[in-house]
């Protein structure tokens, strides 16, 4: 939603400043400068990256106008999954542990908490980790120096949508000037017309040069700024999971592991104590009507 209001006030001020100078809007209407500028960047697109990093870059716009970065409610729902396998941990057997890892879809706790089960991605994080723990003789600075390298390559992929989409906005000024060029060409060929039509031919040329600057600098930059924002929180949920596996597998009690998960979150997203343990206490709901 910040990102329609953004570009709102960005043509806003860019075309009512124009307006007000005195210049004609009509002039702006090129269409094909546009067709030129947007094909092309696009063509370039499909070149410089594979069909993985294209689906991702359209999955990850998405999730910037949203601006779907996890909520207080989703770090609580983690909290809740963790608090819950940690004291299975502490008081059953390890088979009886091994079947919520091992089959997450199929596991009480993990269907408690739908938001953590429908990410993949979090889910295998915690379930790979809590049978590490299982298994019982895996080292802490091991573990911990495998889960750095692991978010550290999750970090990378889903990044890569991020710098692809900057690697765009770099390009545009330059194909801007092409299409600027070409409309020269165009206008060239009318150098034997009258001055106003000549003026006019090259009035729509460098209109090529303006709409290549503004698509980079006012609209794919910002927009790739925020993929990267709203990935970076994801990946935060990583983080904690991290922390609070790490502090458990030092010998913290799961109430007391949770509480070095929660200092990891954000402090605008993060949860007082109270909110965290009434969430872990009641499965989730309390969560959810905090969060309502």
């Amino acid at each position: 939603m910040t990102i329609l209001l953004g570009l709102v006030v960005t043509l806003g001020c860019i075309i009512g400043g124009y307006v007000a100078m005195g210049g004609k809007v009509s002039v702006l209407i090129q269409p094909w400068e546009f067709v030129i500028i947007g094909g092309s960047a696009f063509g370039t697109f499909i070149i410089a990256n594979p069909m993985k990093v294209i689906k991702d870059a359209g999955k990850a716009i998405m999730e910037a106008f949203k601006g779907a970065t996890p909520k207080t409610e989703d770090y609580l729902n983690v909290l809740g999954v963790l608090f819950e396998l940690m004291r299975e941990v502490r008081g059953k057997s390890r088979g009886e542990v091994e079947a919520h890892v091992d089959n997450p879809e199929e596991s009480e706790i993990f269907q408690k908490y739908p938001s953590v089960l429908k990410d993949k991605e979090l889910t295998t994080f915690i379930c790979d980790y809590v049978r590490l723990i299982l298994i019982g003789n895996a080292k802490t600075h091991e573990v911990e120096a495998l889960m750095d390298e692991e978010i550290q390559t999750l970090t990378h992929d889903r990044m890569k949508s991020y710098h692809a989409m900057v690697a765009v906005a770099e390009a545009l000024p330059a194909l801007g000037i092409v299409a600027a060029v070409l409309g020269v060409i165009k206008a060239m060929g009318a150098i034997d017309q009258s001055p106003e039509v000549l003026g006019h031919l090259i009035g729509a040329a460098l209109v090529g040069t303006f709409a290549g600057i503004f698509l980079s600098y006012a609209v794919v930059a910002p927009v790739a700024t925020k993929v990267k924002i709203v990935r970076s929180h994801g990946v935060r949920l990583f983080v904690m999971v991290k922390q609070t596996l790490l502090a458990f597998m030092n010998g913290a009690m799961p109430q007391v592991a949770l509480e070095y998960g929660r200092k990891t979150i954000s402090s605008h997203e993060r949860p007082n104590i109270d909110t965290m343990e009434e969430a872990v206490l009641n499965g989730g709901a309390a969560a959810e009507k905090k969060a309502a």
